[in-house]
């Protein structure tokens, strides 16, 4: 699907169809002034059919809406947050507990809001949901740090517009113990909404949803891969949820996932009581990378200018990819697993992903090698392997290839928009939309990777929700 929108979130209009343009050619003729030629591309629509009629009904029952709170003119007070006061053009950082106790550990987790001198929308951004993923703290500590935050900043609360809430660590146990889970070995991202008479997560989670979701005008939620593998930076959100969708594209990289996650998370319950929530996934678990924690920072700054809350004009891609399936490439025997390439891979049909091989059998490998033209969105980074284990999560793009070849470094290794220092503006008639046909496996984006799926009291709580 095509459209071209303004830039202000939740409340933007739809203009028509935008004209996509390659890169500029100039002819070869001598003693003449070289003239610029553009050539536009035809952008694919490959969604199913089902899910693209979905998409455009959505946005076509999208309108303007009307927040005269917003307006600069309006009246523009303190704001509260757990019975504390924050008055406007400052900072404050209070601690949040995660349960109601009289005796043992609450698990007080901090919360800073910068509560911005001028009127403006409530976002919140979350980090450390999981509690061994470590992009979203990363990501939340580099945007409360001195350089964003001090006076003339961008995030110099006298200057902002709106309250912004950042959250580094919300799983604080699992955090403490290295751990995805809580300690009563559940997955807080399928508690959602929670239950203030439940088990222990669904109780945090009913805590975090009554002070930090439901009143949020819209949530970045940061997370990385589970253990075993590596996601390349990527936004996932539920295209038919329109204003999640242009939240989506405001964050600024290229890689669009269309997908509706399990109930019980953040996303699914938050966008049922239409906040817009997205996604940001890059990076693995109990590690750093430099790029995911970077692109993470220029989204959530790319937003805050879409929004207007920050001053600046948000950077563009040259292209987005809004992908609804993809394809598994899998092992086809068992042994260790010697990865040639990473997350972020740009790959031709035929060359080499990985080679397996046994210790019992030496001298003997095979090869997984690429089905297509494609990017790399996910590898495994466990060397043990069986067969029919997922290596690498593909997704073919075989139709726009060139569009890869074009922003490709040395390495091989795809470069998403805001991992560099380089800043180019781009109207949003200039970017290519590519859709791409697919189912993901399984319903989800990460179904077939080992442990994403729901433990056994995840089930149950799933089955008790649908009951």
């Amino acid at each position: 699907m095509v459209t071209n929108t303004t830039t202000r979130l939740m409340v933007l209009t739809l203009r028509g169809k935008r004209s996509v343009h390659d890169r500029p050619t100039f002819p070869k003729a001598m003693g003449r002034r070289k003239k610029k030629t553009v050539r536009k591309v035809r952008v694919a629509h490959e969604l199913p059919k089902r899910r693209r009629i979905a998409i455009d009904e959505a946005m076509k029952a999208h309108r303007t809406e009307d927040r005269p709170e917003w307006d600069r003119t309006s009246d523009w007070g303190d704001v509260r947050f757990n019975r504390k006061r924050i008055k406007p053009g400052t900072l404050r950082t209070i601690h949040l507990p995660l349960l109601n106790v009289s005796l043992g550990d609450a698990w007080p987790v901090p919360v800073t809001i910068i509560h911005g001198r001028r009127p403006g929308p409530c976002i919140t951004i979350i980090g450390g949901i999981h509690g061994d993923e470590l992009t979203g703290p990363s990501a939340c500590t580099h945007l409360l740090s001195n350089a964003f935050t001090d006076e003339g900043k961008p995030l110099d609360p006298k200057s902002l517009a709106g309250t912004l809430r950042i959250v580094p660590v919300v799983n604080l146990p699992g955090y403490r113990m290295k751990s995805r889970y809580f300690p009563d070995g559940r997955d807080l991202n399928r508690q959602f909404p929670g239950d203030p008479g439940g088990s222990t997560t669904r109780r945090v989670a009913h805590q975090i949803w009554t002070h930090l979701v439901e009143d949020s005008d819209a949530i970045i939620d940061i997370h990385s891969a589970a253990k075993g593998r590596k996601n390349m930076p990527q936004v996932r959100c539920d295209l038919t949820h329109t204003s999640s969708y242009l939240l989506a594209k405001s964050f600024g990289i290229e890689i669009i996932l269309d997908s509706i996650p399990s109930k019980g998370t953040l996303r699914r319950t938050a966008n049922a009581a239409d906040i817009p929530v997205v996604t940001y996934e890059g990076g693995a678990a109990d590690t750093l990378g430099d790029q995911s924690v970077k692109v993470a920072v220029h989204g959530v700054m790319n937003a805050l200018r879409s929004m207007r809350m920050v001053p600046g004009n948000p950077q563009r891609p040259k292209f987005r990819i809004m992908a609804s399936g993809s394809t598994w490439l899998r092992a086809a025997e068992g042994g260790l697993l010697d990865m040639f390439v990473q997350a972020g891979s740009v790959m031709r049909e035929g060359e080499v992903v990985a080679t397996i091989s046994d210790p019992a059998t030496p001298g003997m490998t095979v090869d997984i090698v690429a089905p297509e033209d494609g990017l790399i969105i996910g590898a495994a980074t466990n060397p043990f392997t069986a067969a029919g284990m997922p290596v690498g999560h593909f997704l073919p793009i075989s139709k726009h290839f060139s569009l890869l070849r074009e922003q490709i470094d040395e390495h091989g290794q795809f470069i998403v928009n805001g991992s560099q220092e380089e800043r180019v503006w781009r109207e949003e008639h200039e970017i290519s939309e590519i859709s791409l046909d697919g189912e993901w496996s399984g319903g989800e984006v990460d179904s077939e990777w080992v442990g994403s799926k729901p433990t056994g009291d995840e089930k149950e709580f799933e089955e008790e929700e649908a009951a």
